[in-house]
């Protein structure tokens, strides 16, 4: 099992040097990533807070808990998260999820769509992120995005792309989690009534403890696959199987 480490998300400050000051607290305090939220209310832009967070400290890594998929292109999404990791000298976590707050979506005149179709459309988006933070050209299909012949640029200085965070409750988010993120997070909540009623009985111990098995039985089923189609193509390598243990917990 990896270490655990700690991080904070942080709420909006008054001023640049209050929030600089906030991510030296932090770091000074020992923990390992400041994390910022995406929400339309009273928090800063994510990507210009992070940046500024790591200009202010030293080791801290910095990252985003995470982004609403419906909020951005995939194709900015990894220009912009390759750029946060060239000037933060590696130091992003790329933090990535469905949306979940229908009065934002109202607010913003975008579409509250069903779960299942946000959950579809935040798939499609990593596999157009993580081909462009590879350095592939990305020529890419799909129900929701469609993008020809693509190569993102600036490249991330973490290889083959920044860690990716997808956080989330339900059981088809997290199954996308536990097959595409190298970090899953819990966040222990559900909205229900079209995204109005707050359920958090994600956080009872028997909850937690089957999500952890949900992941961990996904990401086992992930790495035979990958062993078997090794296998019948010929390629060398050992059975990967994902490892975790609790909240926040590392996958790789």
């Amino acid at each position: 099992m990896n270490p655990f480490r700690f991080g904070v998300n942080v709420g909006p400050s008054r001023s640049q040097a209050e929030w600089a000051e906030k991510a030296r607290k932090v770091e000074g305090l020992g923990y390992d990533a400041l994390t910022v939220p995406d929400h339309l209310a009273e928090f800063f832009a994510p990507i210009p807070a992070l940046v500024s967070a790591a200009e202010a400290t030293k080791t801290l890594r910095v990252g985003t808990n995470v982004l609403n998929n419906d909020f951005r292109h995939p194709v900015l999404v990894a220009r912009e998260a390759a750029t946060v990791d060239l000037l933060t000298r590696g130091r992003l976590l790329l933090g990535l999820g469905a949306g979940h707050m229908r009065s934002e979506y109202d607010q913003a005149g975008l579409s509250f769509d069903t779960g299942a179709t946000r959950v579809e459309r935040l798939a499609e988006a990593v596999t157009v992120i993580k081909g462009l933070l590879r350095g592939e050209q990305v020529t890419f299909s799909g129900q929701h995005y469609r993008v020809t012949g693509h190569r993102g640029h600036p490249l991330p200085v973490q290889r083959p792309h920044p860690p990716i965070v997808i956080s989330g409750n339900g059981r088809r988010l997290l199954t996308l989690a536990a097959r595409e993120a190298d970090i899953v997070g819990l966040s222990g909540i559900t909205f229900r009534r079209g995204g109005t009623a707050p359920d958090l009985s994600g956080w009872k111990v028997s909850r937690v403890e089957e999500t952890v098995r949900l992941v961990r039985e996904v990401g086992r089923s992930m790495g035979t696959a990958r062993a078997e189609r090794a296998g019948a193509t010929g390629a060398g390598g050992r059975r990967s199987e994902a490892r975790g243990g609790g909240i926040g917990t590392s996958l790789e």
